[in-house]
């Protein structure tokens, strides 16, 4: 079932979402070659906690850690764990956080130290592919719409986008209906109502679409092992623009004139 959220709901999901990408920001200082994936989960838990929100994916699913840490080859749901960042890497940082019974999810995907300039383009692309998805959140237009974006954009810079993986509603459950591919036709699939509030995540990768999950349950990595980045926002679906609940102003203001930044003109 489809939950319309109310103003009242909404404005909830936005106090959460502030936590959240402050709590993004906390973690991006942090990020450069030697530190621990470990370290930076510690960091964004301890930062959630103290706003009084919860980490909403710790213990989801029994997932156990409060951030999906994906470096390089890994799409998603990567685990924090010991391994250090070293130069030249990438990491996606998916979190989620729960405040006032609503939750709200976001992802940011950043280059450690100095990348190469095809795979910053990768980065670029992904982020501005969600943007382009979210355009199309718009009451009366269809789900098929919102993917077709993200599609036909990535598709045509000869990027590959992730079919087994996909965006979500969003509320007081984590994942809510209904499911938001990153692929789709124009004018299919499910009509868009105002009050949808959903997780538009594009998850694109440098080589092969094809993915597989590692023996952990939860890792999911390219076939090819070939980077892949990821770029979310929680959303609410609205009459003529959609309104962007999560935010990257705080990422960027910590990340403005250095490496870590990902531009999108």
């Amino acid at each position: 079932m489809i939950y319309l959220k109310t103003e009242e709901e909404i404005n909830l999901i936005k106090e959460s979402a502030q936590v959240l990408g402050k709590a993004h920001a906390e973690v991006a200082q942090w990020i450069k070659p030697g530190i621990t994936t470990k370290k930076l989960d510690t960091i964004a838990e301890d930062y959630i906690r103290s706003f009084g929100g919860i980490p909403s994916f710790k213990g989801f699913n029994n997932f156990p850690a409060s951030l999906c840490m994906s470096v390089n080859e890994v799409v998603v749901h990567g685990i924090p764990g010991n391994y250090e960042l070293k130069d030249g890497d990438i990491v996606s940082i998916d979190c989620g956080v729960k405040l006032n019974g609503f939750h709200s999810d976001s992802a940011y995907t950043y280059p450690v130290g100095e990348v190469s300039k095809e795979v910053m383009d990768l980065l670029t692309a992904t982020k501005k592919s969600l943007y382009k998805g979210i355009e199309q959140a718009v009451d009366g237009l269809r789900i098929g719409d919102i993917g077709f974006a993200v599609q036909h954009y990535c598709e045509e810079r000869g990027y590959t986008v992730v079919r087994e993986l996909v965006g979500h509603g969003v509320g007081r459950e984590l994942h809510e209906s209904p499911e938001v591919p990153n692929y789709g036709k124009r004018g299919k699939g499910l009509r868009l109502k105002e009050g949808m509030v959903l997780a538009i995540e594009p998850m694109i990768n440098l080589g092969t679409k094809s993915v597989m999950q590692e023996k952990d349950g939860w890792t999911i990595r390219t076939t090819d092992r070939k980077y892949s980045a990821h770029f979310e926002h929680t959303i609410v679906v609205r009459k003529g623009k959609a309104e962007i609940l999560t935010t990257f102003d705080y990422i960027e203001q910590v990340t403005a004139n250095t490496s870590l930044m990902v531009e999108v003109k």
